[in-house]
């Protein structure tokens, strides 16, 4: 890959991040005072747990494409006090209201495009865990506005418009294959499932070697609500075949931090 190609495919993925925040943030626009504090259907989490929780990692974002070691003073802080990440940040913005923490995350979000838009391709950026590009750092970002806005759409029960920017997010949840088991500290089964996606458009997306015996077919929506896990593998329309494809969807996950178990069937809203 030429660095101007890196950099053209930087500049797609923060493209992609920066529509789905002005989505989301239309959304966010149309809360009442009251809606702020709706518990979602992701643990017990409220909106406003939700949207802090964006903001927080958007914030460490800017932080490690700056400052890598600010950054992880921060980290340190952060991992060192005696509260959960939730109650960390639920501790860090306790004076902001929801109509004040919608202004401050999009702002910050913003800011964080413009500082991608710019970044070096081939940085290596500190964060938790091993380290990122900036184009895979922005993806994981799209990842997770997508996946904890989707909360907000079941909870308020407003329909969701799926797009191609579901393209970053699949190819994620592809990458995440092995990760998804050796997190677990399982082995990883051989070879990776074949991955056959309808996009949004009507494309086909594919990944990995054709297989009949062992694959993944379906929708890129059904796909990345799996790997996103805001979606049981039991409720969406997804083709699966072999043990390898069925062990990776029934605990497939593409986001980072210790083993999460997938929403167990029917507990979350079904799009």
């Amino acid at each position: 890959m030429t660095k101007s190609s890196a950099k053209e495919q930087l500049q797609q993925q923060v493209d992609a991040l920066r529509a789905e925040g002005q989505e989301l943030y239309a959304t966010l626009r149309k809360l009442s005072d009251g809606d702020w504090s709706i518990k979602t259907t992701f643990k017990t989490w409220t909106i406003w747990d939700v949207m802090a929780h964006l903001h927080s990692g958007d914030h460490m974002g800017l932080t490690t494409l700056h400052d890598a070691a600010q950054f992880n003073a921060l980290r340190k802080l952060r991992d060192e006090s005696a509260l959960s990440r939730l109650e960390y940040t639920r501790q860090w913005l306790s004076a902001v209201d929801g109509p004040e923490l919608r202004e401050l995350w999009y702002e910050k979000l913003q800011l964080l495009c413009d500082a991608f838009a710019q970044a070096d391709p081939n940085q290596r950026l500190a964060w938790s865990g091993p380290g990122m590009k900036p184009r895979m750092f922005v993806t994981a970002r799209l990842m997770e506005t997508w996946a904890h806005g989707t909360e907000i759409y079941d909870r308020l029960k407003l329909p969701r418009t799926f797009s191609n920017r579901l393209h970053g997010i699949a190819t994620l949840g592809v990458r995440t294959y092995g990760w998804t088991f050796s997190n677990r500290g399982q082995d990883v089964p051989s070879p990776a499932p074949y991955v056959k996606l309808t996009a949004p458009s009507g494309e086909t997306w594919e990944w990995n070697e054709p297989s009949t015996d062992n694959c993944v077919l379906g929708s890129a929506a059904d796909f990345c609500q799996v790997v996103t896990q805001v979606r049981n593998v039991a409720d969406v329309a997804l083709t699966i075949n072999g043990a390898a494809a069925k062990a990776w969807m029934e605990i497939a996950q593409c986001f980072a931090g210790p083993p999460e178990d997938p929403p167990t069937p029917g507990s979350r809203a079904v799009l």
